[in-house]
């Protein structure tokens, strides 16, 4: 029996879903065992993995534009000053957007997409829990320094994007369960979803949490509610962000900071956390015009802000060195100018086109490339290692399942014809 389910692609098909649940419940937590998991699920894809049907789904534009983007940037070390290991460090961050094209293909074709969503819901869920035990209990965070509050693994910029990702994902669900009059179950999600944000108003949230939440629930607001409801949700979620914001004083110190950091910056040239985004996105300006079609190369950000680094007396925000503009249009721009903007452009448009129609799957493949969009404003969220996987996961799964939908509907139509 053994034998027979070793060689039976419906048991490799098994073990591939399996493994990309395990990514995906492990991303919350580790790092390498999402490596892991993750590595293994591209292994047992192997064995009986159709090679003409597999490199025919690569043509379609939302799998070829990010194999673009990975294929400039290993061209991009052509005409970089760096050293080779820079230029070569500088290109893995792309690597991942490799796995986005074969996860289309799996679960164009696997049944079991929706269990990589509950298993990231439910292992969030978790963490969720964990945080609010290390916020009473300090002594069982696996960080060593103890300096985040609320925080039992990563870092609060990680915690805060799932936890925005989950709780917004839910309203769609929620609304669809009430149309239905089920209200025991919509009653369930609403509680799971407040809990979410009862932790980011109390516990910890990043300031790009703050900005994205709003505009998450805008875009669901214009895609799946009337406008009378609109002005009901808008009233009460109005009602809920004054009473966290008075009954919160976690949350007001974090939207404090935005006013506070700015004005130490402009006055006293000090690296507060705004201060240096500022400085690094004027310096990364100055870096695009300077190279405007093709950039300065893969790996050459930190060469060109260490050539431009003022010396001082005392530290401060124009002295900063750094590799990662924490913009992602910037950071693109700098080393591959137009032509990389112009793909990491296609990549985010041709996702979103991707999601145009109802559904579960389409809200959160949606979701996620307007939340990867936004945060990136921010931050390089595509190439960093956390948010750039749930990037490829969110849009890699939730793609091949709105594939697999139109494939089953293309089926019926031709049938009914």
């Amino acid at each position: 029996m053994l034998w027979r389910r070793f060689r039976s692609p419906a048991a490799w098909g098994e073990a591939v879903d399996l493994f990309a649940i395990l990514t995906v419940a492990s991303l919350p937590w580790s790092t390498s065992l999402a490596a892991i998991f993750n590595a293994a699920f591209l292994v047992c894809m192997v064995p009986f993995l159709d090679v003409r049907a597999f490199l025919q789904s690569l043509k379609r534009p939302i799998a070829a534009a990010p194999i673009a983007l990975v294929l400039l940037a290993l061209v991009g070390t052509l005409w970089s000053d760096a050293a080779w290991g820079a230029r070569l460090y500088a290109v893995n961050p792309t690597i991942k957007l490799l796995v986005l094209p074969v996860l289309l293909y799996h679960f164009e074709r696997s049944p079991r997409g929706h269990w990589i969503f509950i298993a990231f819901l439910v292992s969030c869920a978790l963490l969720s829990v964990m945080s609010w035990l290390v916020v009473f209990y300090p002594d069982l965070t696996l960080k060593p320094d103890h300096l985040e509050r609320g925080i039992f693994v990563k870092n609060y910029i990680n915690q805060s994007q799932e936890f925005t990702l989950c709780a917004v994902a839910l309203a769609y669900p929620v609304v669809l369960l009430l149309r239905q009059k089920r209200y025991g179950f919509a009653a369930l999600l609403i509680a799971l979803a407040l809990g979410f944000f009862a932790n980011m108003a109390f516990v910890v949230v990043s300031r790009t949490a703050l900005v994205t939440v709003p505009i998450m629930f805008g875009v669901f607001a214009l895609l799946h509610l009337r406008w009378r409801s609109i002005a009901i949700i808008s009233a009460a979620l109005l009602v809920g962000a004054v009473f966290a914001w008075q009954a919160s004083p976690q949350l007001r110190r974090t939207a404090d900071t935005f006013a506070s950091d700015y004005t130490r910056y402009v006055e006293k040239g000090e690296p507060t956390s705004l201060g240096l985004r500022l400085e690094f996105w004027r310096k990364s300006l100055g870096f695009f015009a300077e190279a405007p079609i093709k950039g300065h190369g893969t790996g050459s950000t930190r060469g060109l802000f260490e050539q431009v680094a003022t010396p001082s007396g005392h530290y401060q925000a124009s002295a900063e060195v750094i590799g990662n503009p924490h913009n992602q249009t910037l950071n693109v721009a700098v080393q591959w100018g137009l032509i990389g903007v112009g793909v990491l452009y296609a990549v985010w448009i041709l996702h979103l086109l991707l999601f145009r129609g109802d559904g579960l799957a389409n809200w959160i493949g949606l979701l996620v490339v307007v939340q990867n969009v936004f945060t990136s404003l921010f931050n390089s969220h595509l190439f960093d290692y956390h948010e750039g996987w749930m990037y490829v996961i969110g849009v890699g799964v939730a793609g091949g399942m709105v594939l697999r939908a139109q494939q089953a509907e293309a089926k019926a139509g031709k049938a009914g014809s």
